[in-house]
């Protein structure tokens, strides 16, 4: 068990209500986790929760220099 690897918002914004019956995880709080198969990089920084694969384009929030843009 990993303790605060995922999260959800029982009650989203109005916009969100999809997300309600969602839990969503970080992929650095894992051994692994894949999308269609391909291994994903975890967003870096360890404050967002995305996932990174082949088919998504940076650049990417999080790293070192990264904050406030």
């Amino acid at each position: 068990m990993v303790p605060r690897a995922a999260w959800n918002y029982p009650t989203p914004a109005p916009g969100y209500e999809e997300l309600a019956d969602r839990v969503a995880v970080y992929a650095g709080a894992m051994d692994a986790c894949t999308v269609d198969g391909e291994r994903v990089t975890p967003q870096p920084g360890g404050f967002y929760g995305g996932w990174i694969t082949a088919d998504v384009a940076g650049p990417f929030k999080g790293g070192p220099g990264t904050a406030g843009w």
